[in-house]
């Protein structure tokens, strides 16, 4: 092979490798066409039967908002039907009995319940047959419990003749806290909290010192839904102790 057959053959051999390396890398004009003229894939189907029990268990978020959300009815009724509330529920009857006993509750009390959650505090004391119960809560849930800023409660002054809460330790500003459930509560009237167990004389004082217009009426231990916790009663006489 002379120089200019050589010439030529490598020529030819170059042209020959850019073409297969173009194709490997290029789409065709015809696929190009098919992929913008077909129609999008449809969205996936929606079940048919609005029985939430009968959906399969969502595996992700999407499959999640596929399920058709509870009403608020019908969440509160599957919550008051769990052993877990009645257990609930029961023992904070127990509690209240305490306090009837005291003669700081009646059927005829107006009473306050601030961190009330699902509104455990509220369906015993109805059950007892108070009817003037008001459960609030920074989050609310119906129909017990309406929403309110425990530090800032939408109430007049010496409104309510009991206040209660067992959530003190979710407290933001303890301080401000228990002087909101004091303004509340009327003269004479009274503040029941329940805390963690107090193992000592100090634990106590440091509740006690919360308040500056209330003394101090009992302090007791109590088991509720099986944890070990104190209860404190402060009774409002409207000036500093």
């Amino acid at each position: 092979m002379n120089g200019i057959d050589s010439l030529k053959w490598c020529i030819s051999e170059g042209s020959r490798a850019r073409a297969a390396d173009t194709n490997e890398i290029t789409i065709s004009p015809s696929y190009l066409r098919v992929l913008l003229l077909s129609p999008p894939p449809p969205p996936p189907p929606r079940y048919a039967n609005p029985n939430p029990s009968s959906l399969p268990i969502p595996r992700s978020s999407c499959d999640a908002s596929l399920r058709p959300a509870l009403s608020p009815a019908r969440r509160f009724s599957r919550i008051q039907s769990s052993r877990s509330w009645r257990n609930r529920v029961a023992a904070l009857s127990s509690l209240f009995l305490r306090l009837r006993t005291a003669h700081l509750l009646s059927n005829s009390s107006r009473i306050l319940c601030v961190f009330s959650g699902a509104g455990h505090e509220v369906a015993a004391l109805r059950q007892s047959g108070v009817i003037d119960v008001t459960g609030v809560d920074l989050i609310d849930f119906p129909p017990l419990v309406s929403r309110a800023d425990p530090h800032n409660l939408p109430f007049f002054d010496n409104v309510f003749d009991l206040g209660f809460s067992s959530g003190l330790a979710g407290a933001l500003f303890p301080a401000r806290f228990v002087g909101e459930l004091e303004r509340t509560v009327r003269k004479g009237g009274a503040v029941a909290l329940v805390v963690e167990r107090c193992g000592s004389e100090d634990e106590v004082a440091s509740v006690k010192g919360l308040f500056r217009k209330s003394n101090l009426v009992e302090v007791s231990n109590v088991t509720l839904s099986g944890s070990e916790m104190t209860l404190i009663v402060m009774r409002v006489n409207g000036v500093p102790p």
